[in-house]
């Protein structure tokens, strides 16, 4: 296999065979991320792409999930991504699941049969990094999306029958936006219920723009303590979803939490408040990972 610059994957990811079918991310204009600095982003060529597939079916015996990267490999065309699921299918019949990276502005560039029909081939999960449900902060970070737009792009994806996973970043708002972070993250989630939400907790990288607005002051972190604040609240405005799994477990993370929503709501605010009350629970800053 080859790699070109760092690569990142989903947690769920960690087992996958990873093959870059982009490199880099097109956007790469938030503010918070230094996952694809170093790269310039470009459509890997597909003789190259089934070169790799060759590659790792003649090494593997057994691959149970292949991930597709880089950062929004969605912006594929469908006639190219589903060449490449159809030859994971024929090739790797062992496979139970094709994940792949996504943005809004990927999801909305499709249309309703093009995401039906990567469903029909294969693809069974996208990720997609919704950070907040509020539009100043999105517009903040330069997501490039507004709300109503991941809305409109998270229940294309449902509708399709791809399984939605959406990730969220705690502590993104800051201490002067946190309660709005935590409100319409929770707002955004019910509205669009998907089947996976990931909660990872903001990390200070040197490389982002982000970085020097906390180091001027603009932007202020929030405490271990405020974080679970925030956490509440979001958890809290999370209405109607159904059978969803929460999981915020990740190495960035304070407090570790994962159940499913409904169900498990109360525990987990039972959880965060028995965390209020013995800040001893809380992972030290040391131990925290991207």
């Amino acid at each position: 296999m080859r790699y070109e610059g760092n690569i990142f994957r989903p947690p769920s990811e960690a087992y996958s065979l990873i093959l870059q079918v982009t490199i880099g991310c097109s956007h790469n204009k938030c503010t918070f991320c230094s996952m694809y600095k170093d790269k310039q982003f470009r459509i890997r060529d597909m003789k190259e792409v089934f070169e790799d597939l060759e590659y790792a079916r003649a090494h593997h015996k057994e691959v149970k999930r292949i991930f597709l990267a880089d950062g929004d490999a969605l912006v594929l065309k469908n006639e190219s991504l589903i060449k490449i699921l159809d030859y994971i299918e024929n090739s790797f019949p062992e496979c139970e699941r094709v994940g792949i990276y996504t943005s809004p502005q990927d999801i909305l560039r499709k249309s309703p049969h093009e995401l039906k029909e990567l469903f029909e081939h294969g693809l069974g999960i996208a990720y997609l990094g919704v950070e907040s449900g509020s539009a100043d902060i999105l517009k903040d970070i330069k997501k490039g999306a507004t709300p109503e737009e991941i809305i409109e792009a998270g229940r294309k994806i449902n509708a399709s029958g791809i399984e939605l996973s959406m990730t969220l970043i705690s502590g993104l708002g800051g201490k002067e936006k946190w309660k709005e972070h935590a409100q319409k993250s929770g707002e955004i989630i019910s509205k669009i219920n998907p089947k996976y939400v990931g909660l990872l907790t903001l990390m200070l990288e040197k490389e982002t723009e982000l970085y020097h607005d906390i180091k001027s002051g603009s932007f202020q972190l929030l405490t271990p303590e405020e974080i679970l604040l925030e956490t509440e609240e979001m958890i809290k405005n999370i209405q109607g979803v159904t059978e969803c799994i929460f999981r915020s477990n990740h190495a960035s993370n304070y407090l570790s939490l994962k159940g499913n929503l409904p169900t498990d709501k109360e525990r987990l605010l039972h959880e965060i408040e028995s965390a209020k009350k013995n800040l001893g629970m809380l992972k030290d800053e040391r131990l925290r990972r991207l």
